[in-house]
C-alpha cells in the first residue's frame, strides 16, 4: 500500500467528502516546501497559492530559523501551564503582539488556533458585560457568509455554511444573529454601493434595535471575509461599525484569523480602514503554520473590568492547555522577525497589487470572470456563466473540482468554490505571480470551453 492509500486508509481528512479524497488527484502528501513550492511525494513541484492550502504559511516554506528557534526553545523549556505559569518565550510574544496590533490593545490570551481564539474572544465578551452588571448582554451579531471556525460556539456565527451547520448539529448556541455581508458584487439587499449608504452595516442596527441593545453582547466582523469568496468593504463599512457599537456599549471583536500578519499589505487588515477594535482574533500567519497558535487581544477598557472585579469572577473562566506554548512562542517571535527584515509585508503590498493588474488584465479577455477583487496577496476571482447577469454556474458544471483540477495540471495549487481564491506566501515575487496569471488564463478558457461559454 503507498502512501496516499494508507493516509486514506488511517487518517480522518478534515471537511472534504470520502469520495472526493479518493477522486483522481483529491488527496496529495507532501514531503517538502520551499518558498513558494511545495513538492508531492514522487517528485511533482507545485507553486503553492494559497500558502499551505489555509492562508497559513505567511513567510514561505523551509524556514530553518523557525524551527530552529522552536527545537532550540524545546530543548530548554517546551510547557508549562498558562493558568498561572508562563515561558519567556510567552512573554516576549505577548509583548511583541502588543507593540504591533493598532490602538491600544495590550493583553493577550494565547490559544492553539484560531477557531479557540474566536470562541475565547466571545466569551470575553460575555464575561465582560456580565461583570458590569449588563447580564443580559448575551447575544453575538456577526454576518451571512463570515467564516469564523469550527468550534460550537464559532461554527454558530459562522453565515458561510450555517444551512448546513443547523442542519446537522442543531441546536447551535443561542443568541447568535446574522446581518446582511457586504459583498458589492452581490448585494443581498439588492443594492448599489455608494448609492446604498452602506445598508449592509446600517441593517446591523436595526437588528441591535429590534432585539434591545441592552441584550448585544457583540459584533464580531473580519475586514475582508476569506474563506467566503473574499470581498472587500466599502471604506465608510468598519467604521460605521465602530460607530454603532460605540453608540450602544457593544464591543467590537475583528477577526483577524486570515486578514492578519501581513497578508492585506499590512500587518493587521482592520489598519487600512483606521478602525482599532476593543477584542482582535489572530492565528495562522501567527507562527506561519509552523506551530499550531492562536491569540484573543484585548484593550484596557476591556481588561480593566476584569482586573477591578476581584474574586473568582475575575478570572476568564476559559482554559486553553496549549495556550502560550513556550516552543510555538519562539516560533511566533522568530516568524515576526523574518517578517519585518524581509520586509515580506511592503512585498505582499506590492506584488498584490502586481497580482490584482494581472488578473483584471485576463478577466477583460474571458467570458467567465466577472470579478476580481482583493488586497494584498489576498485575491479572488469570480467565475460565472454570464458575465453580464453575475449567473453563476450550476452544480452539475462541477466548477470547483474541474477548476481546481485544471489549475493543478498547470503547476499552481489554489482553492475553488464559487470564486477562485489566491493567496500565495508573502514572499512571492513577479515569477510567482506571472504563474498564477498564466496558469488562470489557460484554466479560465479551458473551462469555458468545458461549459459551453463563448
Amino acid at each position: 500500500m503507498d502512501l496516499r492509500e494508507r493516509a486514506l486508509d488511517k487518517i480522518w481528512f478534515h471537511v472534504t467528502p470520502p469520495a472526493a479524497l479518493r477522486s483522481p488527484g483529491g488527496m496529495m502528501v507532501f514531503e517538502r516546501g520551499e518558498g513558494c513550492y511545495l513538492t508531492e511525494v514522487g517528485g511533482d513541484v507545485y507553486l503553492d497559492a494559497l500558502s499551505g492550502g489555509a492562508f497559513v504559511t505567511n513567510v514561505g516554506h523551509g524556514r530553518k530559523e523557525i524551527a530552529d528557534a522552536m527545537a532550540e526553545q524545546a530543548a530548554k523549556l517546551a510547557y508549562v501551564t498558562p493558568y498561572n505559569f508562563a515561558a519567556e518565550p510567552t512573554v516576549k510574544l505577548a509583548e511583541k503582539i502588543a507593540e504591533i496590533t493598532p490602538g491600544d490593545l495590550s493583553r493577550v490570551f494565547f490559544t492553539s488556533g484560531g477557531s479557540e481564539a474566536v470562541e475565547t474572544a466571545l466569551k470575553i465578551a460575555k464575561q465582560y458585560h456580565w461583570l458590569g452588571g449588563d447580564q443580559k448582554r448575551t447575544k453575538v451579531i456577526s454576518r451571512h457568509g463570515s467564516y469564523h471556525g469550527s468550534t460550537h460556539y464559532a461554527m454558530s456565527i459562522t453565515g458561510a455554511s450555517h444551512d448546513f451547520n443547523s442542519k446537522i448539529f442543531a441546536p447551535l448556541v443561542p443568541g447568535t444573529l446574522q446581518a446582511p455581508h457586504h459583498n458589492c458584487y452581490r448585494c443581498e439587499l439588492e443594492q448599489t454601493y455608494p448609492a446604498c449608504r452602506i445598508q449592509c452595516a446600517r441593517t446591523m442596527e436595526k437588528i441591535i434595535l429590534h432585539e434591545g441593545p441592552d441584550t448585544i453582547a457583540a459584533i464580531i466582523a473580519e475586514p475582508i471575509p476569506s474563506a467566503a469568496s473574499i470581498y472587500l468593504p466599502p471604506d465608510e463599512y468598519l467604521p460605521v461599525l465602530r460607530e454603532i457599537c460605540d453608540k450602544y456599549g457593544i464591543l467590537l471583536i475583528l477577526d483577524e484569523v486570515i486578514n492578519g500578519f501581513g497578508r492585506t499589505g499590512k500587518m493587521f487588515a482592520s489598519e487600512h480602514w483606521g478602525v482599532t477594535p476593543d477584542i482582535m482574533t489572530m492565528a495562522k500567519g501567527l507562527t506561519s503554520g509552523y506551530a499550531p497558535m492562536g491569540a484573543t487581544v484585548t484593550s484596557p477598557r476591556v481588561t480593566s473590568r476584569f482586573e477591578a472585579a476581584g474574586g473568582r469572577e475575575s478570572g476568564l473562566n476559559h482554559v486553553i492547555s496549549f495556550g502560550g506554548h513556550a516552543a510555538s512562542a519562539a516560533g511566533a517571535l522568530k516568524n515576526i522577525e523574518i517578517m519585518e527584515n524581509e520586509g515580506m509585508i511592503e512585498n505582499s503590498r506590492v506584488m498584490g497589487d502586481y497580482l490584482l493588474e494581472g488578473l483584471k488584465d485576463v478577466q477583460k479577455r474571458s467570458p467567465i470572470i466577472g470579478d476580481v477583487r482583493g488586497k494584498g496577496l489576498l485575491a479572488a476571482v469570480e467565475l460565472v456563466r454570464d458575465k453580464k447577469t453575475g449567473q453563476p454556474f450550476a452544480p452539475s458544471d462541477m466548477l470547483s473540482a474541474k477548476f481546481t483540477a485544471k489549475m493543478r495540471e498547470e503547476g499552481v495549487l489554489m482553492r475553488t468554490f464559487a470564486v477562485a481564491e489566491f493567496g500565495p506566501p508573502l514572499c512571492a515575487g513577479r515569477r510567482e505571480v506571472e504563474k498564477i496569471v498564466e496558469a488562470l488564463e489557460k484554466s479560465a478558457a479551458w473551462f469555458a470551453s468545458e461549459a459551453g461559454v463563448a
